[in-house]
């Protein structure tokens, strides 16, 4: 309802004094901040994007502003106005800097009155509004890794977890990925892909592939920390799979002499349904099933599914572009259409060149 009556506000979202200008608001609560910018165009509202910048707790609203702005410029044009909600620090050379490159002058102004007022506030609103919901996710988050904490009898609740899986069609373009999440959620720009570069490894040698993407990734943290560099070391890693796929990760984390990293398997249960996921741990003999209804679960769930996606995206990205570019194009006679299904059929152009005639004229 509230949501509705704000659009309703047709004089603050559409403001006619106000032909061209980004609206900042800036919110702080919770030792977070949100900045709403609202991009008004011709005198209409062109939509409206939250961000949340990372900051030091002793920066003030003015300054983390200052610096907001000094980003969000740097790779596109500033419109003639931007309103902000505080007098950021410095604005009147960030105005002067975002002018020079503009070719036209740029104004950082304040509004205390009037339509323009009335705009800021409601950009303010929108701030407030979505900064409660990121603190009600944060804390619904922290009280599934507390719950992990306690599920897994982990030291502390973990800060980093990474879920790794795998993804090939039938053992060709073979790939495994990673996933991050935390206390603010899935940390996107975290995540990593692993192109399988083993060739002695069988097509779709799950556990081959897995001790690969386990070594490659715990060697080069090791890297990292002995040269002094920061490096990101998990507090838990979810492998997809059972006791086979925890086993493989346990001996590759030995071999590394890597021992204060937790390790679960996460398997499908029977028939594969979601909802019967048995959780397997080291030690442990008997795998732990939750209830269907468990928010444990489903936030395991959601961990295991968030991987299985970008796995099989990365895959997917993978697979289009072999078949664009393949071997076969320099076969005469062998169009786009030819190409697929051979592909499809043998899986790779190698298996292609060891057909026998029939299974080729087959085809």
């Amino acid at each position: 309802i509230r949501a509705l009556s704000h659009v309703q506000e047709t004089e603050s979202i559409n403001p006619d004094s106000i032909p061209e200008a980004d609206v900042v608001a800036l919110a702080r609560d919770g030792g977070q901040i949100c900045i709403q910018v609202f991009f008004i165009r011709a005198g209409q509202n062109w939509g409206n994007r939250a961000y949340f910048p990372r900051h030091d707790k002793d920066e003030t609203d003015e300054a983390v502003l200052a610096a907001f702005l000094g980003q969000f410029y740097d790779n596109k044009p500033a419109p003639r106005l931007i309103l902000t909600s505080h007098e950021a620090d410095d604005a009147a050379l960030i105005a002067e800097a975002l002018s020079m490159r503009s070719d036209r002058v740029v104004r950082i102004s304040r509004p205390h009155r009037g339509e323009r007022r009335a705009v800021m506030n409601h950009a303010i609103d929108n701030a407030r509004e979505a900064l409660a919901r990121r603190l009600a996710e944060s804390a619904t988050h922290i009280a599934m890794l507390e719950g992990l904490a306690d599920l897994f009898e982990l030291p502390a609740m973990p800060q980093r977890i990474e879920v790794y899986d795998n993804s090939h069609t039938g053992g060709t373009d073979q790939i495994g990925a990673m996933i991050v999440a935390g206390p603010d959620g899935f940390e996107k720009r975290a995540y990593r892909t692993f192109n399988i570069k083993d060739k002695t490894l069988s097509p779709g040698d799950d556990f081959g592939m897995m001790r690969e993407v386990l070594t490659r990734r715990f060697t080069r943290l090791m890297k990292s920390e002995e040269a002094g560099d920061a490096a990101d070391r998990p507090d838990l890693v979810l492998i997809d799979g059972g006791q086979g796929q925890l086993n493989e990760a346990l001996r590759v984390l030995a071999d590394l002499g890597i021992e204060d990293v937790a390790l679960v398997g996460v398997a499908k249960g029977e028939d594969r349904n979601a909802g019967r996921e048995r959780l397997f741990l080291p030690n442990n003999p008997q795998p732990i099933s939750l209830a269907p209804r468990d928010p444990l679960l489903h936030y395991v769930q959601r961990l295991r599914d968030e991987a299985h996606r970008f796995a099989i995206g990365t895959h997917r990205t993978r697979r289009k572009k072999d078949l664009a570019q393949n071997p076969l194009d320099e076969v005469p006679g062998i169009g786009a259409k030819r190409k697929k299904a051979l592909l499809m059929h043998f899986g790779s152009a190698k298996a292609v060149t060891r057909a026998g005639l029939a299974d080729l004229e087959q085809v």
